[in-house]
């Protein structure tokens, strides 16, 4: 089967989408940076949240570098194919965005602040795109791992479109909702940039101040 979706700026039908597989990828359970786990269980008192913001590898890097986040890891969401490759996610045909898997500790910060980062460090008004990368794969969006995450991601965003408007952005364009599965990454791609510190990274952000 070829693996090319003409429009991989529209998303792919649950009927059209790859099969994919029951094995799930394999990957070491031992982060790069904080040489803590990257697979469940954690530590009972941590919380873990889902974010999309273009390009794994960037939006990662990000996350692992903020006080009270314990580890983190890439991975693939909020589409049909159960265990893709990311040959097969690139494709346009799961339906999957690339997300960031973060686990924090919630006596050291909150989702509030994760939020923050998530709003400052990319543009949310770009739709099926990041930058140059495009497809959507690369789309925005907010996994809440519970209702009172729900609630403060939904709020968060009605502050950030403010300010996203007073700097002349349109519409923000991220999907909020409650956690679809998470499906890791291969482990080329966890913590990349740790591994290759001259890698590539899209992240950009918009220029708010997010409070």
């Amino acid at each position: 089967m070829i693996l090319n979706n003409p429009s991989k700026q529209v998303m792919i039908k649950a009927e059209d989408a790859l099969q994919g597989r029951a094995q799930p990828i394999q990957v070491t359970n031992c982060h790069q940076v904080t040489q803590q786990p990257i697979q469940e269980p954690f530590a009972e008192q941590l919380q873990q949240a889902i974010f999309a913001m273009g390009c794994f590898w960037g939006a990662e890097r990000r996350f692992w570098q903020q006080a009270g986040v314990v580890t983190t890891a890439v991975g693939y969401a909020g589409g049909y194919t159960p265990n893709p490759s990311y040959q097969e996610v690139c494709s346009g045909l799961t339906g999957h965005t690339e997300v960031v898997l973060v686990v924090f500790d919630p006596q050291q910060t909150s989702y509030s602040e994760l939020l923050k980062v998530f709003w400052q460090s990319h543009d949310p008004t770009q739709g099926m795109r990041q930058g140059n990368d495009t497809g959507t794969q690369y789309r925005s969006a907010i996994y809440c791992t519970d209702t009172p995450q729900l609630q403060q991601a939904t709020q968060s965003a009605q502050i950030a479109q403010e300010l996203l408007v007073a700097l002349g952005y349109g519409t923000i364009t991220t999907e909020i909702r409650e956690a679809p599965d998470f499906y890791y990454a291969e482990d080329y791609h966890q913590q990349y940039l740790a591994k290759n510190p001259q890698g590539y990274c899209g992240l950009r952000g918009t220029g708010i101040e997010y409070f």
